[in-house]
């Protein structure tokens, strides 16, 4: 399957992350993330969530959503 993956949300906090990806699996929406920190300092960089192409409005509308 052929997955056409879009940043739809950017943390510095991997839990964050990961609990975000695991809300939107149990909406059945595939997610997954790319740590971009600095693996020497850690204060740069951010973990990018991404979701497939066709569900990148229902992905952004459920999270927030779930930030209220």
């Amino acid at each position: 399957m052929d997955y056409n993956w879009i940043k739809i949300y950017t943390s510095t906090d991997p839990f964050k992350i990961e609990l975000l990806k695991g809300f939107l699996n149990e909406n059945n929406i595939m997610a997954m993330s790319i740590n971009k920190k600095d693996s020497s300092y850690l204060s740069f960089g951010e973990i990018e969530l991404l979701v497939n192409e066709k569900d990148v409005m229902k992905a952004k509308t459920l999270i927030t959503k779930q930030e209220r």
